[in-house]
């Protein structure tokens, strides 16, 4: 038992391998989904999506509608990539859905306060992706096996799809995940006092460990410890929600220009609301002096954070859709 335990807990060159696969899996599922979605909408889910997303605050409710239940920033982003990239969804219409992903994958952050890590709960623990994939792959391959070059197949195939490109994802997270365990590379977490340095080390956690909502929860597990104080913590939440962004930007290899498009206004959105948010909260608390930035930190405090600036940057940046669709463009 020992052994096992010692043999989990360290990424060696097998976690690599894992990590290697794990992304083949991710871009292989993403394929699938993406070749089952042409087939099945035929112009209905296009019609269905445009109804939803018609206005762009009805795109972002849907969008943290989708991620809150899901869980998963990257897995609703990843989507609309898809879902773009298939001709599905326009460029104009995937920007509303990629902000309001920003604001659902804060649920999580809630629920990790509320919770703990891991919850006890069955139902939450469904809502997993890792609970409910084995079941959508389950059912996409009797589909595809009853279903021979029919409809049934195809709804099949998006769901096998999707399972693959879940299963992709939890491997490259459980391949990265000892490293949370690795004090040396949390550590990382607290060296930092300079906000810049914060921002890019949030950035690079969640890029590496490729979930948003992943290292907000290693960042509350450690702030038990009380070594954060919000001034150490908030240029480090900024950095996570442009970390996120990598997943999407993996899922659009060799995908449409149109596709690549949305998977780089998730990164302009994020990019452009940390900075503007940073300017503002620097400058206001040079001339006022935030009292609370000494402070130690705690979860919920993180959690407050977290949802925070994300309805900051959605609010600052929707009525600029137009805009961003322009510069994803360039």
């Amino acid at each position: 038992y020992a052994y096992t335990m010692h043999k989990e807990d360290k990424m060696d060159i097998f976690g690599i391998l894992t990590l290697i696969g794990g992304l083949a899996l991710f871009l292989y599922g993403m394929d699938v989904m993406g070749a089952g979605l042409e087939k099945v909408s035929g112009g209905k889910l296009e019609r269905i999506l445009e109804k939803l997303t018609s206005n762009p605050l009805k795109g972002v409710l849907l969008g943290a509608g989708v991620t809150a239940v899901i869980q998963s920033s990257s897995a609703t982003t990843v989507m609309v990539v898809g879902f773009v990239n298939s001709g599905i969804m326009k460029l104009s219409q995937a920007i509303g859905i990629i902000m309001g992903a920003n604001i659902g994958t804060t649920i999580t952050s809630w629920l990790l306060s509320l919770t703990g890590i891991d919850s006890g709960n069955v139902w939450i623990n469904l809502l997993k992706p890792s609970s409910f994939t084995p079941v959508l792959a389950m059912i996409g391959i009797v589909l595809m096996m009853t279903g021979k070059k029919s409809k049934k197949a195809d709804v099949g195939e998006i769901l096998l799809g999707f399972a693959v490109l879940m299963t992709g994802m939890e491997s490259m997270s459980g391949a990265v995940k000892p490293l949370a365990d690795v004090p040396e590379f949390t550590n990382i977490l607290t060296m930092f006092h300079n906000p810049i340095l914060g921002i890019l080390v949030g950035a690079l956690l969640t890029a590496v460990i490729q979930s948003s909502s992943a290292s907000v929860g290693i960042l509350q597990a450690l702030s038990v410890t009380g070594a954060f104080t919000y001034g150490s913590v908030i240029p480090i939440i900024m950095g996570q929600n442009i970390g996120t962004c990598v997943t999407a930007l993996l899922s659009s290899i060799g995908a449409t220009k149109n596709a690549k498009r949305a998977a780089m206004v998730h990164l302009y959105f994020n990019i452009i609301g940390t900075v503007v948010f940073m300017v503002l909260f620097y400058t206001v608390n040079a001339v006022v002096g935030f009292s609370f930035l000494g402070t130690a930190t705690n979860a919920a405090g993180i959690a407050v954070i977290h949802s925070l600036f994300n309805v900051f940057a959605t609010m600052l940046l929707l009525p600029f859709g137009k805009g961003l669709e322009k510069l994803a463009c360039l």
